[in-house]
């Protein structure tokens, strides 16, 4: 069977026993702090376990995407060094809420295997946990499995957990022995379950979910027992087809594949460089095809940078096999390929994974050789030092400048026996942290502060409010009074001030107490969810805590916000429309002055997209829909239709925010109360942000309206400029365009004439040195483009020899240097220009056969070309 073949019975198997059949889950859990990706396949039930919410049915099964590269669970630095370890595998899951428990589990697992499967019973083991006596009567009695295969084992082995804290529970495992010859440890070791020996492989966890872990440690009863089993889906298809490891697999070895064809060498299995290569392109490759076609993006910090890490190790690892152009494009289109049936969103995603991996990697090739040469040159400083550890600072330096994680860096050394003063490279991240910390203004609003003060924002619809002080800062240090002149932060009971959150800028206004001190707010920032905080000045007065005050928000800047934030959520369902539901938001920025909106998308919006996007959301703003607002449950959202994209964090409660029939978000900013405020919508500007993300820049009422404006005087002031009417400006330009071409292409005939009597003149200066023949002659007055003809001229006139040329504006030198291919062991252009380049106050290089350089020191021009002949005298 293939492994798609095995991920379609096992799913089959359970169906026929009343299960539904649930897809997998995207990689980042939903409302899940504790986790950054889905690391088994129990996560995206886990509030189930807890009772927190109702299962789609009692009995599910499924094939989940999983991710071990980080947490308790972090697979990363194994893998490629054997043949099991991945980052990102499949595990295939029966689940029971509240439904059967152990006899059923334990039944339908032997079933399958054995029955099913065909794996041959005398060669499984089951293992139960120490004090599980259910779990160890039931193997023998259900099926004929013997007792005394049937073994106790510890926490270690036998207790599940998924993280530090939350569901767990004993477990029961199912492990085959696949023969004396599979054992992979050194003589004298003896084989037996558990015992770290490759011979003896788990293959399926059957785990009785009864508790849940606190974070103190202590263990409580969950509401109800539960079933969750596991199944790795590379493994077992590794187990059933023979071979020797998961890479061996058809789901795997696919894509080692590609990367043969690619580097021409071959995959042998072993433990060597270039397999362990192998092994990494290809986990690697699968998992940045998941992780992009459920919507994350290389970026810096976060899932991102997992993402981006993987990109980049994967990159290094093509070096080894001597695979200098981007690769691994190829390799993740036979990702898709293979996992595509059981995860159709991989297909979807088809062309966004391919620009993004090839786009990443490209970026990368820019600074890898860098990197690796100066890895390379302080290696051989350790070596000559006798010392085995590569200094903090310098694997900072890798990281900060030539893009390489730490991991990456420690990966090559490793290789080399060699390790990373991890220390000293986290006191480096810190520092440059220090400095960020230092270069802030603010550090209570940024969240560094007011420790236990909360305050809350009271609604759209309020413009200003009666609240009390509750806590203040001046300069980023919390005080209990700010006086005339203090740069001052400020916290109130209750606000009408929108805090800065969304992608919507803060608000601005005014803070008066009761006394008729003033405070000038400039910006409002919501630090915490819990907590806002009023940026400003004191105008007059004084401020302190406790005191009675009056907020007022600057209506105009409120009101100029409102229509560009309205405005996105419309442009938002526009592309969608346009473009495909594919289309999610990427990001945002909403001010008074203009939106800019950014999107996943691959392509370059065509001129009529433009239009056609644009002309659909004034259409919906002269409709004049309705905008309205509903706090509901998260579910209730969800249900009525409103857009959540994952990675989003989302409470129980939310707000939906509907326009018309047209859009339903989640949002929680201000809004116009009908789509007709907003007045006239004007798209500015349709750009790339980034692989597989478009940016759209535009503005909204008046300000769309002075755009219009300032484009009908550029109008204006072109037709004058060229005496025409503005409708007949484009015929006009194109007239002149045409003859300026015209005399351009003249004019280069004319240079070209020059050229060639320039190039014999020159020559008539030509000396013999050394036996070599060598023009080294100043030429003023002439472009660069003009002067490397010349050279070019000369150099193939002399047919073998070396040209020196050099010329001025009277401001500016420039330097050139050309040699014919024979001479270039002899005389090194680059080596030449950068002798000479000093003397014109300037620096430059390039190849061995030819190279340039620029100064601002005309004087030393004369000086520079007599050099020339120097240096190549010797």
């Amino acid at each position: 069977m293939t492994g798609t073949e095995i991920r379609q019975s096992f799913v089959d198997f359970f169906r026929a026993r009343g299960h539904r059949i649930v897809p997998s889950a995207r990689i980042v859990p939903e409302n899940d702090p504790s986790l950054m990706f889905i690391n088994a396949g129990m996560v995206p039930f886990k509030n189930v376990f807890l009772g927190v919410e109702k299962p789609v049915a009692s009995r599910v099964a499924d094939a989940q995407k999983c991710l071990r590269i980080s947490g308790k669970h972090n697979d990363l630095d194994d893998v490629g060094r054997d043949v099991y370890h991945q980052t990102f595998f499949e595990m295939l899951g029966n689940w029971s809420f509240g439904d059967y428990y152990k006899a059923e589990a334990i039944e339908w697992a032997w079933e399958l295997l054995t029955k099913e499967w065909g794996l041959p019973k005398d060669n499984l083991y089951a293992t139960v946990y120490e004090t599980d006596d259910e779990a160890e009567s039931l193997w023998p009695k259900i099926t004929d499995l013997p007792a005394e295969r049937v073994l106790r084992f510890g926490a270690k082995d036998n207790f599940w957990e998924m993280g530090e804290t939350g569901p767990c529970g004993p477990c029961s495992e199912i492990h085959v022995d696949r023969g004396p010859g599979t054992c992979d440890q050194p003589p004298g070791h003896t084989c037996g379950v558990n015992t770290d020996c490759a011979r003896y492989m788990e293959i399926w966890n059957l785990v009785f979910i009864q508790n849940e872990r606190a974070a103190d440690g202590t263990l409580s009863d969950l509401p109800a027992k539960h079933v969750d089993t596991g199944m790795g889906l590379e493994r077992v298809t590794a187990l059933m087809q023979g071979v020797n490891g998961n890479y061996d697999c058809d789901l795997m070895r696919g894509l080692i594949g590609v990367a043969e064809d690619l580097s021409g060498r071959p995959y042998g299995g072993g433990m060597g460089p270039e397999d362990v290569a192998f092994r990494v392109i290809a986990d690697h490759a699968r998992a940045v095809a998941v992780m992009i076609a459920d919507g994350i993006l290389p970026s810096n910090e976060g899932r991102g940078y997992v993402l981006r890490r993987l990109l980049r190790r994967a990159a290094r690892q093509g070096r080894v096999l001597t695979l200098e152009e981007p690769f691994l494009g190829r390799v993740t289109d036979r990702a898709i390929e293979i996992l595509g049936a059981g995860y159709p969103e991989l297909v979807e995603s088809s062309t966004r994974i391919r620009s993004t991996v090839t786009g990443e990697e490209e970026r990368f090739a820019e600074t890898l050789e860098k990197g690796l040469g100066l890895l390379e040159d302080e290696v051989k400083k350790l070596a000559s030092r006798g010392d085995e550890t590569l200094a903090g600072e310098v694997a900072f330096k890798l990281y900060d400048t030539y893009g390489f994680p730490l991991d990456l860096t420690q990966d090559i050394l490793r290789e080399k026996g060699l390790g990373v003063d991890e220390a000293g490279f986290e006191a480096s991240m810190e520092g440059q942290r220090a400095r960020a910390r230092e270069g802030a203004r603010f550090s209570t609003s940024k969240g560094g502060g007011f420790s236990g003060v909360e305050s809350c924002f009271v609604g759209d619809g309020v413009e200003t409010l009666e609240s009390r002080v509750v806590a203040l800062a001046v300069e980023g240090e919390e005080k209990d009074e700010a006086r005339e002149g203090d740069t001052v932060e400020i916290v109130t009971e209750e606000t009408p001030f929108y805090g800065e959150s969304g992608g919507q800028v803060g608000d601005r206004g005014r803070i008066e107490l009761a006394d008729g001190s003033v405070v000038e707010i400039e910006d409002t920032q919501k630090p915490r969810g819990d907590l806002i905080v009023h940026r400003g000045r004191v105008t007059q007065g004084a401020v302190r805590t406790g005191q009675a005050a009056t907020l007022a928000i600057d209506i105009a800047f409120r009101g100029a916000t409102r229509l560009n934030h309205s405005a996105t959520h419309i442009l938002h369902a526009a592309l969608r429309n346009h473009l495909g539901d594919q289309v999610h938001q990427a990001g945002s920025l909403v001010t008074p002055e203009r939106l800019r909106f950014d999107f996943t998308h691959e392509a370059r919006l065509t001129d009529e997209q433009i239009a056609a996007i644009e002309d659909e959301v004034n259409d919906h703003v002269r409709a004049n829909a309705e905008v309205t607002a509903q706090e509901m449950s998260y579910d209730d959202a969800i249900a009525a239709g409103a857009l959540a994209f994952f990675g989003d964090k989302y409470g129980d409660r939310v707000r939906v925010l509907k326009m018309g029939d047209f859009s339903t978000e989640l949002c929680g900013g201000t809004h116009v109360s009908r789509t007709g405020d907003i007045g006239l919508f004007k798209l500015r500007a349709e750009s790339a942000v980034g692989a597989g993300v478009r940016r759209i820049e535009a503005l909204t009422g008046e300000g769309a309206l002075a755009l219009v404006r300032q484009k009908e005087e550029e109008l204006r002031q072109i037709a004058g400029l060229l005496k025409s009417g503005e409708d007949d400006v484009a015929e006009r330009l194109a007239k002149l365009l045409a003859s300026q071409k015209d005399l351009e292409k003249k004019l280069a005939e004319t240079q070209a004439k020059l050229v060639s009597g320039a190039s014999q003149d020159l020559l008539d200066g030509l000396r013999e040195i050394g036996g070599l023949k060598v023009v080294a002659r100043r030429v003023d007055q002439i472009d660069a483009k003009v002067l490397r003809e010349l050279a070019d001229k000369i150099r193939d006139k002399m047919q073998s020899g070396v040209v020196v040329l050099g010329g001025t504006d009277g401001k500016k030198v420039l330097l050139l240097a050309a040699v014919t291919k024979d001479l270039t062991k002899r005389v090194n252009a680059g080596t030449l220009i950068k002798e000479m380049a000093p003397l014109v106050g300037g620096g430059g290089g390039g190849r061995p056969d030819f190279a340039q350089a620029g100064g601002k020191d005309p004087s030393g021009l004369d000086a520079a070309l007599e050099r020339a002949y120097e240096l190549i005298a010797g």
